[in-house]
């Protein structure tokens, strides 16, 4: 059975969507490793290989969705459309959890050491930071292009200064705007 490896990108920021990408490799894709370990070009590059020699399936969910839903929920749903869309596969996630979801495995550093996983990661980076960069020209102001979306310094001042915009996880603390007694 053909292992389809399974990532996400943009669980941890405070704005922007959750994307997830499953991936079924037709022929190698020389250079793959984990997307945080290669440089915005390099994987720009390889996303274009990956497409052409791979089947795919990548979804996103919005901060509304995250914020209405939760999460883990995203997740468990991503996990079981990439499934139903790809069909019958070894499905291997990056991580150490399945979010409820039967017939999958999970491996932490997957997005390191399985190609199809590594694939995954780079859709899921690259399909992500497309649209923070996109979203930076909606809102100018926030630097969503830099941070992507993530809990900087920057960032933080940038929502001080303008509030909260629409892509903004209003359901995800950020410490640093949260009133003290002092």
């Amino acid at each position: 059975m053909q292992l389809c490896g399974i990532d996400e990108a943009g669980r941890g920021p405070v704005a922007g969507p959750l994307v997830m990408a499953g991936v079924l490799l037709k022929q190698p894709v020389d250079g793959l490793t984990d997307s945080k370990q290669l440089s915005e070009k390099t994987r720009e590059t390889l996303f274009g290989q990956i497409i052409e020699n791979a089947d795919y399936h990548i979804i996103r969910f919005s901060a509304l969705q995250i914020d209405d839903e939760g999460i883990s929920k995203c997740l468990s749903s991503g996990l079981r459309e990439i499934m139903s869309a790809l069909g019958e596969a070894d499905y291997l996630f990056d991580g150490n959890s399945t979010f409820g979801v039967a017939g999958l495995r999970t491996q932490v550093k997957a997005d390191v050491d399985v190609a199809e996983v590594s694939a995954a990661s780079i859709l899921s980076k690259v399909t992500r930071d497309r649209e923070m960069i996109a979203m930076a020209e909606r809102f100018p102001g926030y630097g969503f292009e830099k941070h992507k979306g993530y809990g900087s310094k920057a960032h933080i001042e940038a929502i001080r200064k303008h509030g909260y915009c629409e892509i903004h996880r209003r359901t995800f603390r950020i410490k640093a705007l949260e009133p003290t007694l002092f």
